[in-house]
């Protein structure tokens, strides 16, 4: 466990627990290697085949998802949201930034504000997953879809601490889809990748794109990745109770209050 050593050698604990959030300094460090270029280029890949037309709609990115939004910077509305304890990295580079530091539990927009959600580094990072993904469902329109990316349990690069994929709580594909439906979302699609090792030899980098074409063939329960989209499921309803006053974003080093409004209350909800 980095910067608790000592517990790490007193309890047995499965390696993802207790496993801090990786800075965003070093998310963007590994994207600048070989094997973060790949990868992020396999990603890019699987987000534009999910969502092929963006023009005109709102995207947000909860994690580290700068080096996957620029896919649609020309034609979409895109913001970058870091949550406060991973820090934040300046995008889009050399322009006008469109990043912010904030709480992902309280994030600092209204209601129904985006057509689309991504969170990558996001979820199995997140302090309280459950909350995370309860302010994306809030700030999601009606009609709007969420892609949310994780570690999958069961390959190896849940457990490769090099990359950023290796720090916090991996999913299995079922537990992904189980944790959405659980917070009204319907989930419309999975999908998988990252079936080559996490690899940091450039010569065994030739065998990624092998990989991933046989892996969903040979062994698709152990990709690296678990992938789902989601829609937002109309019968759910943000649960009742006590509102934080005030919320929090973090633009430059200054703290900027911001005042939280009640939620408008649905006809489903009187």
């Amino acid at each position: 466990m980095r910067g608790n050593g000592h517990l790490s050698r007193s309890f047995s604990l499965p390696r993802y627990i207790g496993i801090m959030a990786i800075d965003a300094r070093d998310a963007a460090g590994f994207y600048a290697t070989p094997l973060g270029r790949l990868t992020a280029a396999l990603l890019r890949r699987k987000l534009v085949e999910l969502w092929p037309r963006m023009a005109g709609l709102s995207v947000l990115g909860i994690g580290h998802t700068g080096p996957f939004l620029h896919v649609w910077r020309e034609e979409a509305r895109c913001i970058a949201v870091s949550p406060a304890y991973m820090g934040t990295a300046p995008w889009p580079a050399g322009q006008p930034g469109l990043s912010c530091l904030t709480e992902a539990e309280e994030l600092p927009f209204p209601d129904l504000s985006f057509d689309r959600i991504i969170l990558i580094h996001g979820l199995e990072q997140a302090e309280h997953a459950r909350r995370t993904l309860r302010e994306a469902w809030r700030v999601l329109k009606d009609d709007g879809r969420l892609i949310v990316v994780t570690p999958n349990r069961r390959g190896l690069w849940a457990y490769a601490e090099s990359t950023p994929f290796g720090h916090g709580q991996p999913y299995s594909e079922g537990q992904l889809t189980r944790l959405l439906s659980g917070l009204f979302f319907q989930v419309e699609a999975r999908a998988t990748a990252l079936y080559a090792p996490p690899f940091t030899s450039v010569p065994l980098l030739k065998l990624f794109g092998l990989a991933e074409r046989c892996g969903p063939l040979l062994a698709p329960q152990f990709a690296g990745l678990a992938i789902a989209e989601a829609s937002k499921a109309m019968h759910g309803m943000i649960p009742a109770g006590k509102r934080a006053l005030t919320r929090r974003i973090f633009v430059n080093n200054n703290v900027l209050g911001m005042q939280a409004k009640p939620a408008k209350k649905s006809a489903n909800m009187k």
